[in-house]
């Protein structure tokens, strides 16, 4: 990072995304209905490293009340059947793509001016050409404690980090090829999964396979963050962001596959990297849905997040290692932030989908 300018333009982006991992102090409330599983059989040919969701009905969202209000209310859905990754995009399955296509990620091509001052408020003078070039946002933890509200403390803008540098030009893969993908916006991911003949999760197709089965549970495996003790997850453990006690063995990133699956066999629905689905966030999707809000008029606008109102931000899932019990607790299936659409960080991943003889899901 050369300046404060180049720094701050970065820094609009991601803001917003992460202006709901204030925690709340209320109660929660669980409700304890339970999720409809699909009777449809799983289709006879199978889909190599993906595995089968049934589909059915579901409470999408929750009625908890420690939990972020874009989470609110609980909605009744329906998904239909879908093979889904059983992990997160490796690095090792990155570079294979990158490889045979020679795709270039958005993290590795200088910033468009045209492109980044659509995100940013009218009038946002252009900054010095030079100070607009190819990076990423990394996190970097303080050595002290410090007020949570500002993420410019552990947020910083790295110039030459991309998915096979993530930490920086001085950082490479070496030991990390069965780690999820990071540093990859929303295009990256695209091309990735029509490369792959798969395409990105919605939301609604997301959550349901995160619940497993489980519906009214705030965790993905029940209503006790480490149930005796045991760490289910990649999570952050101590006083974020600055004493990571790495409680569940790692600091960073883990290995795919480091804890148990889901009922449905599918690895790191929460923790480890949030994911990419294939919605547009809006804050107020659920109360929309129960016509507690008006409809979003989408020829006016695909996404609405009234803390920065020019975000283009698709929605990301399941929560990150920087998850903690002090700041965010985004380690559960309801949670649910926006990611600007054309931006990575070191804690942004994802995994694909894939339909039944390639025909489109139909959702409710």
């Amino acid at each position: 990072m050369n300046t404060r300018i180049q720094y701050s333009l970065a820094l609009v982006i991601i803001t917003a995304s992460y202006t709901s991992c204030q925690k709340s102090n209320s109660e929660k409330v669980i409700d304890e209905e339970k999720m409809i599983i699909a009777n449809k059989p799983e289709p006879s040919k199978k889909v190599e490293g993906m595995v089968w969701i049934p589909g059915g009905e579901f409470l999408m969202g929750t009625n908890e009340a420690d939990a972020y209000d874009a989470e609110k209310p609980a909605v009744n859905l329906k998904v239909n059947g879908f093979w889904m990754d059983t992990h997160e995009v490796t690095n090792a399955e990155f570079k294979k793509f990158v490889d045979e296509t020679g795709y270039v990620t958005v993290a590795e091509k200088k910033p468009e001016w045209e492109d980044l001052k659509q995100q940013l408020p009218p009038g946002t003078p252009k900054p010095d050409e030079a100070l607009l070039v190819a990076g990423s946002m990394v996190f970097s933890p303080p050595h002290y404690a410090v007020p949570t509200q500002d993420i410019s403390l552990w947020w910083v803008w790295v110039e030459g980090a991309s998915w096979k540098n993530p930490e920086g030009p001085t950082s490479d893969l070496t030991g990390r090829e069965s780690h999820p993908v990071v540093h990859i916006a929303y295009e990256d991911a695209k091309a990735f999964a029509d490369w792959a003949g798969k395409r990105l999760p919605t939301e609604n197709e997301w959550e349901f396979a995160a619940r497993g089965g489980a519906e009214g549970k705030r965790f993905a495996w029940g209503d006790e963050l480490t149930p005796n003790g045991q760490y289910l997850a990649n999570t952050f453990q101590g006083n974020f962001p600055n004493d990571n006690e790495n409680l569940d063995g790692f600091e960073g990133t883990s290995p795919v596959k480091s804890f148990a699956p889901n009922t449905f066999g599918l690895y790191d629905m929460i923790g480890n990297v949030w994911e990419l689905t294939d919605d547009w966030y809006d804050a107020l999707k659920y109360a929309r849905l129960a016509g507690q809000a008006p409809k979003l008029d989408s020829n006016m606008k695909q996404c609405y997040n009234p803390d920065n109102p020019y975000a283009m931000e698709r929605v990301i899932k399941g929560g990150s290692y920087l998850c903690a019990d002090n700041y965010c607790v985004n380690y559960r299936p309801s949670a649910r932030q926006g990611q600007a659409f054309d931006s990575g960080t070191s804690n942004v991943g994802f995994r694909l989908v894939k339909d039944v003889e390639g025909k489109a899901i139909s959702m409710n």
